[in-house]
């Protein structure tokens, strides 16, 4: 697996994580399923299947009765994201957030309703417990996919899950990002992380992108014009803009109007690899902070939030933070993906990384 960095390009100002992933935020693990069989024609409902589901874990424990403090943010609304009301409403995160495609989105969200009963089986039944609320995001991969036939059910949710680790993040085309394309070359999961510096606390921004938006002439690399002078092989069809999720992790004490906040930075990220928002393009952003960890029955703050104390010194570092983060995550997306053969023969090529670091070679310094 390569990433932008192996091209001797370095994204941004600020240091990275030891993975220079979201998993640098300590206690955030990452899994995906990827669904990859059959070959030659679309036979709506049976294959060609390239496609996934990535899951995201705040933290080890029981997230329905210890949440996390969070956010959500949409930059364009054409998509099909589920749980981001109560969100807003109470600012907080009670179950994994999980990627994978458009229609799929259903079948995730039942999943993982089943896997929050089978850790809490007073759901639904006592007052005390309520309902839960699941937060699904997801973009369209049925250019490469046969995605009629929603092949993610429950058992690759829970797979997921299970195979949830810290560590070094898989990126390209794997999980939710099997089926995905980024301007127009074969695009998928990607992350990276920023340190925040001592005087200003020591945390530590990661983000995890689902690429899969784009034009093939907008690709900007390191503020290089890529998409002027490099073109897939064979142009993918026109389609709609596309769409992108972005996840977003802190360890900083945040409330969530303050992760809102780091949400609406990510669109700064976006337009930096040549993202036009464009109208047909669903892209949302979903964060959080495991600072504190809130019990089912108590939603007040168990920490200080990063209140007056510099607070324009933090969030400023924080700002940079997901700009450059986020960046970075989506050329990771495509500096890892394969080329990919799909349904119909329809295939997404991988960037040429070596043509890339040559056209960056002639940037001036």
């Amino acid at each position: 697996m390569r990433r932008i960095r192996d091209l001797g390009i370095t994204i941004g100002q600020m240091p990275t994580g030891a993975w220079n992933a979201i998993t640098d935020v300590a206690g955030v693990r990452v899994g995906h399923t990827t669904l990859f069989s059959g070959e030659g024609a679309l036979q709506p409902g049976n294959g060609p299947v390239r496609t996934g589901v990535t899951v995201v874990l705040p933290h080890i424990g029981n997230l329905y009765q210890q949440k996390v403090r969070a956010a959500v943010h949409t930059i364009n609304g054409f998509g099909k994201v589920a749980g981001f009301e109560q969100v807003r409403e109470l600012g907080v995160i009670e179950a994994p957030i999980a990627l994978t495609n458009t229609l799929n989105v259903g079948l995730v969200l039942d999943a993982l309703v089943q896997d929050a009963i089978r850790q809490n089986p007073t759901i639904g039944i006592t007052p005390e417990s309520g309902s839960v609320n699941i937060v699904v995001g997801e973009t369209n991969d049925s250019y490469l996919n046969d995605i009629q036939g929603r092949h993610v059910r429950l058992e690759q949710v829970w797979g997921a899950l299970q195979d949830a680790t810290s560590g070094q993040v898989l990126e390209g085309a794997v999980g939710a990002g099997t089926g995905t394309m980024c301007f127009g070359w074969k695009g998928g999961i990607g992350s990276a992380s920023r340190l925040i510096p001592a005087e200003l606390g020591g945390f530590t921004l990661g983000a995890l992108v689902q690429s899969n938006f784009g034009s093939p002439h907008d690709l900007i690399i390191d503020g290089f014009p890529v998409g002027l002078h490099l073109s897939p092989p064979l142009a993918p069809p026109p389609l709609t803009p596309g769409s992108i999720m972005i996840i977003l992790a802190t360890n900083a004490p945040l409330s969530s109007q303050q992760l809102q906040r780091l949400c609406a930075r990510a669109t700064a990220g976006l337009a930096r690899t040549g993202s036009m928002l464009g109208h047909g393009s669903g892209d949302f952003v979903v964060a959080f902070s495991t600072a504190q960890l809130i019990p089912h029955q108590s939603p007040a703050p168990t920490i200080p939030l990063v209140g007056l104390a510099n607070e324009a010194g933090i969030m400023n570092s924080l700002f940079r933070a997901v700009i450059e983060a986020v960046e970075e995550a989506v050329l990771n997306s495509l500096a890892a993906a394969q080329t990919t053969t799909g349904r119909d023969g329809h295939i997404a090529y991988s960037l040429p990384l070596d043509r890339v670091q040559a056209f960056l070679r002639q940037k001036p310094t």
